[in-house]
């Protein structure tokens, strides 16, 4: 609750707060909360606070206007003139050294004193260290808080990458976020886009219904209908969590106003979406779950054919991608999925007749949050690359929450699981330890010379580059089913169910032994059948990883700070700060009082004992496969 209302007058009186309830498993709770009252009155517990009277009745306290806060401020600033001191070389560096820390660092208060005691040398040799001068603020003296909104008008525009931090909860005052809006205007489209999960996610923190982060949202989205499009899909897909149905709910009518051409598409992805839902309930009611799984094709083809099913399934836009226009449904391609939510696999004709068909998975009873976050930061992550002048060849398909556990997930066409091929090439079990198995399947894919070279060549940059993605976010259940590979060669990882370190347990034995996956199999498609780990193949494939590994350390804050955006979903995996400890460990961000250099070189150093693990054991590896295809063979 703020002690100013959003007309900026001074709370008074008898102000009643309604709880949220309690759920009886302790750990549902979301440590971060919500900034507004239960919504349901009726039923509701209550916290009744009682203001004392600061006006007659009628009249309000008023918080200053920012033109008299800012007099205020330069009042303050005539009278410390003469005080004001400026450190010398020796200061810079300490200062850089000091605001240069990750940002979830916690610091002294001696260390907040001389960082905000330095303001003026933080902002004009390290305007990137903005987030730690506001947390070394004491917001409780209006002298500061005066000072700090006159710093504000002249502090140099950061990179609105940096500028996400300020929207983070542990930034609630008003001008803050403000200023961290107006960075985020330099965002191309492409990058908004990119960003824009965690976006929406933060507008669980502002104060106000009415606040400059959701109008630039509404701007760019009615600017850019890809947006528009990732905007009411992420809106829509919380409308069911009570906290934010009331700011969700008033953004998607604002949107839907504002861009009256797009309500006609959005309308029939709904209906769609609709249609797939029943169909699934259906499927998953009582009678047909005792069923065998040919009966449940039959009923779900039974649908579809029907002509209220192949109207709403025909002439739409993807709800994963916008761009791609769907012409109507292939009935005879369609499946139901070996699973107990019974996920449909969707087949339909692609509007482009020199476009491909279009394959999807719509998923109605798993929560898809956490894939859609992990697949975004490997986009993020190849974007960096790529930056970098790395192209990995990375392959990260989309992933789309439409409601509560209902969702669409794109299909990697032209691909098949690694315990497909190890069982058609090999067999169930002996598959997973022929390390043949996996480049013979690439040869009869690519059956020339020159289409094999590059065939290969897409393995291993593709190799390298999830190898240290999923080091780095800690992704665990790598089972053979988990890992797909192309016709073309790109390695493509699916399902991030767990990650940050929280690997499956089975019987009290962590069932994966190792940093990431790097099998036998990959190394002999890297090497190109070359029995040597010393060979210079397998020796550039190190050298990449390596580097690869290094452009992230670099943009360490960047992930930290998106992972922190996102705790107010109250992911399973993501619920405090704790969690994202392993993104620091990781990232070699845990290095005391060293340098930078040296901290990249101790990071670098570990990543180098990980990665000789993860070859050295990979037998464990090879095993879990064998059960696992084992396992499946025989349900």
């Amino acid at each position: 609750m703020t002690l100013f209302d959003f007309r900026n007058y001074l709370r008074q009186g008898q102000i009643i707060l309604h709880a949220w309830p309690v759920k009886d498993n302790l750990q549902d709770l979301n440590p971060i909360g919500t900034v507004v009252s239960n919504i349901n009155t009726s039923t509701s517990a209550c916290l009744i606070i009682e203001f004392s009277q600061y006006a007659k009745p009628g009249t309000s306290v008023v918080y200053p206007p920012f033109d008299k806060v800012l007099e205020k401020a330069s009042t303050l600033a005539g009278n410390e003139q003469k005080d004001i001191f400026r450190g010398g070389e020796k200061t810079n560096i300490d200062l850089q050294l000091l605001t240069q820390r990750e940002p979830l660092a916690e610091y002294t208060e001696h260390e907040k004193k001389k960082i905000w005691f330095f303001r003026f040398e933080c902002r004009d040799n390290f305007p990137n260290s903005l987030p730690k001068v506001l947390l070394s603020i004491q917001w409780n003296n209006h002298e500061d808080v005066a000072r700090m909104h006159a710093l504000l008008q002249c502090w140099p525009r950061i990179a609105p990458e940096q500028a996400l931090e300020l929207l983070d909860y542990k930034y609630p005052e008003k001008e803050v976020r403000d200023y961290a809006v107006q960075c985020l205007e330099n965002f191309s489209d492409g990058q908004l886009h990119m960003y824009l999960l965690q976006l929406v996610q933060v507008l669980k923190y502002e104060a106000y219904l009415d606040c400059h982060l959701a109008k630039f949202l509404l701007r760019r989205a009615l600017w850019n209908r890809k947006i528009g499009h990732s905007l009411f899909w992420l809106l829509r897909a919380e409308m069911h969590v009570p906290e934010v149905s009331v700011r969700f709910g008033l953004l998607l009518e604002a949107y839907c106003r504002g861009c009256v051409a797009h309500m006609a598409s959005l309308s029939k992805q709904v209906e769609a979406m609709n249609k797939l839902k029943a169909i699934t309930e259906l499927l998953q009611c009582h009678a047909l779950k005792r069923t065998d799984r040919d009966k449940c094709i039959e009923t779900m083809k039974e649908c579809l054919q029907q002509v209220t099913f192949r109207e709403a399934f025909s002439d739409f836009h993807s709800v994963v991608d916008p761009t791609c226009k769907l012409k109507s449904l292939r009935v005879d391609g369609c499946n139901v999925m070996d699973s107990k939510m019974r996920p449909l696999w969707m087949v339909y004709e692609n509007d482009d007749e020199m476009g491909a068909p279009t394959t999807l998975i719509f998923k109605n009873g798993d929560d898809l949050r956490q894939d859609m976050l992990t697949v975004q930061i490997f986009k993020i992550m190849d974007t960096l690359w790529q930056r970098e002048g790395l192209n990995l060849q990375m392959t990260p398909y989309s992933v789309l929450p439409t409601g509560d556990k209902i969702g669409v997930i794109e299909v990697v066409t032209r691909a098949s699981t690694l315990a497909n091929i190890q069982k058609s090439e090999g067999g169930v079990v002996r598959g997973a330890f022929k390390k043949e198995v996996l480049l013979g399947w690439l040869k009869s894919k690519n059956r020339t010379d020159e289409m094999l070279k590059r065939a290969i060549e897409a393995f291993t940059m593709s190799c390298a580059g999830y190898c240290v993605a999923t080091y780095v976010l800690g992704v665990g259940d790598r089972h053979s089913d988990n890992i797909m590979v192309k016709e073309t060669g790109q390695l493509v990882h699916i399902d991030f169910g767990h990650f940050l370190g929280n690997f499956k347990v089975k019987f009290g034995v962590n069932r994966e032994r190792v940093p990431f996956i790097l099998s036998r199999d990959f190394v002999y498609v890297i090497t190109n059948g070359q029995k040597s780990d010393k060979c210079s193949e397998f020796l550039r494939f190190r050298e990449i990883c390596e580097r690869a590994y290094l452009i992230l350390r670099k943009h360490n804050y960047l992930f930290i700070n998106l992972f922190t955006m996102m705790l107010s979903t109250g992911l399973p995996e993501l619920r405090s700060v704790k969690d994202i400890e392993y993104l620091k460990k990781t990232l070699g961000l845990n290095s005391g009082q060293m340098n930078a250099e040296e901290a990249e070189k101790a990071a670098l150093l570990k990543f180098r004992k990980c990665f000789d693990e993860a070859y050295k054991n990979s037998t464990s590896t090879s095993l879990n496969w064998a059960i696992h295809n084992w396992a499946r063979d025989n349900r």
